[in-house]
C-alpha cells in the first residue's frame, strides 16, 4: 500500500515534484479536469434547472481509463493530496477529483504549489488545507453560465445566420473590435499643417504667437503660408528650461500584463504566452535538478514575496551598486484584484537567464528573461533624466524644440531593451544666441481614427473593463480568430461580415445582457461568490429571468437569413441552388429542400497514386464524409481496395501486398513489415 498519494493536474509537474518528495510518496496526474456538464437533458445543458440548477457532471471523453487508474491509486493510499493548480479551476478540479474517486473527508488534503521549486513544495505539504468551497461554486457557476449562455446562443445564431459560435465574455470582446470599426468607419478626418525648422542638429516645431496664450493650431495651408511669408532664416533663443525627471519601473507581472508585454515586445500570441509559461512554472531540466523557474503564472497581483525581495536586493546591490538599489512598489487598491498569489516572477533571482539558456527553448528563454528583467527591474532605482524644452523665436513666431538625457539609467540597466526611448539629446543652447535654419517645410497632417485592436490592446481593454478574467483571454481571442469572426490586418483585429451580423443581431435582442458593464457586474458577482458574500444559485436564477424570455423571443422573432444563391437552378426541380454550411464545411443544395434534397457533388480535382493491385484501376486521393483523405480505387464499387495511409508502387517483400507511406515511415499495408 502506497502511504501518500499526490495528485496534481501535469504530467511533467508530476515528475518533478516525485523527485522532491522521495519514496514515501507516489505522484500521478490527473491531466486537467476529469468530469464536464453532459450535454443530455433539457435543452442539453447538463443543468437541472427546475431543481436549483442543479448540474449532472459525466466523464470527459477519453478520460475514463484516467478515472479508473486513480481509483486504484486512491484505493491503495491510505492519504491523498489533491494538489490541483492554485486558482478557482484548480479548486473545481481538486472537488471532481474528490467526489468522483469517492475520497472521504478524512483522508485527503488539499495543497497549493505556488511555485515548483523543491523547498517551497515541502513547504505547502507542511501546510495543507482543505478544498474552498466557496471557490468551487463560484467556478461552478461561471462555468453553468457560460454553458446557458453559449449554448443557446450558439444554437441561435448558427439557425438564423450560419454563425458558428457565441458567448458571454466572447460576444462582448466582439462587439468592442465592432464598436471599434465603426468608429473608424464613421470618422471624419480633419486637416491641419504644421512648419518645421530644421536644424544642423536639432528641428523646432512651430507652436504659437507671441500674441497667443495657448497653442495656435495651423487649420489651413494659407495659415501655413502665412507663417512662412513672416519669418527669416534667423532664430533667437528666447528661453531654455531644463527639469529633472524620474522615469520609474513598472510592477512585476500579472497574467494580464504578461500576456500584453509579450504580445508587443515578443511577438507571442497569448495562447502562446501562457502555454510557454506553464511549461516554466512546472519544471525545466536543467542537468543538476528539475526546478520550476517561474511562480504560477495565473494571478491579477503584483505582490512580491519576502523571501525573494530580501535576496532580490541583494543580488541588485552586488551586481549593479547600492545606489541601483529601490524598494517594493506598493500597488493602488483594485477592487478586481483577488491577490490570492504573488506576481509572475523567477523562483530564485540567481538564475539568470543567460547562465540556464542552454536547458531552455528560444520561446522559453525569450519569455523567462522578460518575466526575471521586469521582476528585477520593479525592485530597482528609478532612472533620472534632465529634460530641456528650448523656444526660439522668429519675428514673433514662436518655435519648440524638447530633448532629454538620462543621466542615471536606474532599472533601465536591466529593462532598456524593452522600453522603447524617444530621448533626443540636444546640442548646447545659450539664451539669446542666433540659430540659423537649413530648411523650413509646411506639410499638411489629417487627424487619424482610432486604432483598430491589436491582441495586447484588446487584452488591456477587457481588464480595463472588468470583462473575464486573464485566463480566459487566451480562450476568448483563439475563438473569435477561429470562428471567423475577425481577421487580422498587420496584426490588429478587423470584424468580418459574419462577426458584424452576430454582434448586430445580439445586439437586437440582448443588448442589456450582452455589454460590458453587465459582463462586467457578472464578475463582481461571482468573486462575491468566491468570497461567501452571495449565493450561487441565487445569481443563476436572476439572471435566467432576465435571459430566458430573451432567447425564446429571439428564436421567434429573429429574421432568419436568406441563404446565398448560386445562379444556378437545381436539375432535378428547377428551384434556384444556393450556399448552405453543414458539419463538414460549405456546400450547394437545392433551396427547395425538403420537398427536393438535391445536393450539388464536387468536383474535386483527381490525384493519381499508382495502379491498383487488384484490378486495373488507379487507386486516387478521395475524402471521406468527414472531410479524412484516404486512397482508393477509381472503379468503386466494384474494387474495393482502398488505403488510410498513402500507397507507393512497390510490394512488400514479406507478403507481396502494398506498401504504404506515412510521416516518411514506409510500412505494409497487410502484415508487420516495415522499412527502416
Amino acid at each position: 500500500m502506497t502511504k501518500n498519494l499526490v495528485i496534481v493536474e501535469s504530467p511533467s509537474k508530476s515528475k518533478t515534484i516525485e523527485k522532491y518528495l522521495g519514496g514515501d510518496y507516489k505522484v500521478v496526474s490527473s491531466k486537467g479536469h476529469i468530469r464536464d456538464l453532459a450535454t443530455s437533458g433539457h435543452l442539453g445543458l447538463g443543468v437541472d434547472i427546475e431543481n436549483g440548477f442543479k448540474p449532472n457532471y459525466v466523464p470527459i471523453k477519453g478520460k475514463e481509463k484516467v478515472i479508473k487508474d486513480l481509483k486504484k491509486d486512491v484505493k491503495d493510499s491510505e492519504m491523498v493530496y489533491l494538489a490541483s493548480d492554485p486558482d478557482r479551476e484548480g479548486e473545481a478540479i481538486a472537488w471532481h477529483l474528490k467526489d468522483t474517486l469517492g475520497i472521504k473527508d478524512k483522508n485527503y488534503k488539499r495543497v497549493l504549489f505556488n511555485e515548483i521549486t523543491h523547498d517551497k513544495v515541502l513547504e505547502a505539504m507542511e501546510n495543507p488545507t482543505v478544498i474552498d468551497d466557496n471557490l468551487v461554486k463560484s467556478q461552478e457557476t461561471r462555468r453553468i453560465l457560460d454553458r446557458i449562455i453559449g449554448f443557446r446562443l450558439s444554437k441561435l445564431l448558427q439557425s438564423k445566420i450560419g454563425a458558428k459560435s457565441a458567448g458571454r465574455v466572447q460576444s462582448v470582446a466582439l462587439k468592442l473590435i465592432v464598436d471599434r470599426e465603426r468608429e473608424i468607419e464613421n470618422f471624419n478626418p480633419v486637416e491641419y499643417w504644421t512648419v518645421t525648422a530644421h536644424f544642423d542638429k536639432f528641428d523646432a516645431n512651430y507652436f504659437k504667437t507671441v500674441d497667443n496664450k495657448d497653442e495656435t493650431k495651423l487649420d489651413t495651408e494659407e495659415e501655413a503660408d502665412d507663417v512662412l511669408n513672416n519669418i527669416s532664416d534667423k532664430y533667437r533663443v528666447e528661453n531654455i528650461d531644463t527639469k529633472k525627471t524620474r522615469r520609474s519601473a513598472k510592477y512585476p507581472f500579472t497574467t494580464s500584463t504578461l500576456q500584453q508585454e509579450a504580445s508587443t515586445k515578443l511577438g507571442f500570441p497569448a495562447r502562446k504566452t501562457m502555454s510557454v509559461a506553464q511549461k516554466l512554472y512546472e519544471g525545466i531540466d536543467l542537468g543538476d535538478e528539475t526546478v520550476g523557474l517561474i511562480t504560477y503564472m495565473r494571478t491579477d497581483s503584483i505582490r512580491l514575496s519576502d523571501d525573494f525581495v530580501r535576496p532580490a536586493l541583494k543580488y541588485i546591490e552586488e551586481e549593479y551598486g547600492k545606489e541601483y538599489v529601490g524598494h517594493v512598489k506598493q500597488a493602488k487598491k483594485n477592487d478586481n484584484v483577488q491577490d490570492a498569489h504573488e506576481g509572475i516572477r523567477p523562483t530564485s533571482v540567481l538564475r539568470e537567464p543567460t547562465k540556464i539558456k542552454s536547458h531552455l527553448s528560444n520561446d522559453e528563454f525569450k519569455l523567462y528573461s522578460l518575466i526575471y528583467k521586469r521582476t528585477i527591474a520593479s525592485l530597482m532605482a528609478d532612472a533620472l533624466l534632465d529634460q530641456t524644452t528650448v523656444i526660439l523665436n522668429n519675428n514673433n513666431y514662436k518655435f519648440k524644440t524638447t530633448g532629454s538625457i538620462i543621466t542615471f539609467l536606474g532599472y533601465l540597466k536591466v529593462y532598456g531593451d524593452y522600453e522603447s526611448s524617444d530621448d533626443n539629446v540636444l546640442p548646447k543652447f545659450v539664451v539669446d544666441e542666433i540659430k540659423t535654419t537649413n530648411d523650413v517645410e509646411k506639410e499638411q497632417h489629417f487627424t487619424q481614427p482610432p486604432a483598430r485592436y491589436t491582441e495586447a490592446r484588446l487584452i488591456k481593454e477587457l481588464e480595463e473593463l472588468g470583462i473575464g478574467r486573464p485566463s480566459t483571454y487566451a480562450t476568448i481571442i483563439d475563438t473569435i480568430k477561429s470562428h471567423d469572426f475577425v481577421t487580422l490586418e498587420d496584426k490588429k483585429f478587423k470584424p468580418t461580415s459574419v462577426g458584424i451580423e452576430s454582434t448586430d443581431k445580439l445586439q437586437e435582442f440582448f443588448s442589456d445582457i450582452i455589454n460590458t458593464n453587465y459582463t462586467s457586474e457578472m464578475e463582481t458577482d461571482l468573486d462575491e461568490i468566491a468570497e461567501g458574500k452571495m449565493v450561487w444559485n441565487k445569481v443563476l436564477d436572476d439572471f435566467y429571468k432576465l435571459f430566458e424570455p430573451r432567447i425564446k423571443s429571439a428564436f421567434s422573432d429573429m429574421e432568419k437569413k436568406a441563404a446565398e444563391e448560386t445562379g444556378e437552378t437545381c436539375p432535378e426541380c428547377g428551384s434556384p441552388l444556393v450556399k448552405r454550411k453543414g458539419k463538414y464545411g460549405e456546400f450547394v443544395a437545392c433551396s427547395n429542400y425538403p420537398t427536393c434534397k438535391y445536393i450539388q457533388k464536387e468536383e474535386a480535382e483527381i490525384v493519381e497514386i499508382c495502379d491498383c493491385p487488384n484490378c486495373d484501376g488507379k487507386i486516387v486521393e478521395k475524402k471521406s464524409r468527414k472531410g479524412k483523405v484516404f486512397y482508393g480505387c477509381n472503379h468503386y464499387p466494384k474494387c474495393k481496395t482502398a488505403y488510410w495511409d498513402k500507397p507507393i508502387d512497390k510490394k512488400c517483400p514479406e507478403c507481396g501486398e502494398m506498401l504504404t507511406e506515412k510521416n516518411g515511415t514506409i510500412k505494409c499495408s497487410s502484415c508487420d513489415y516495415k522499412e527502416d
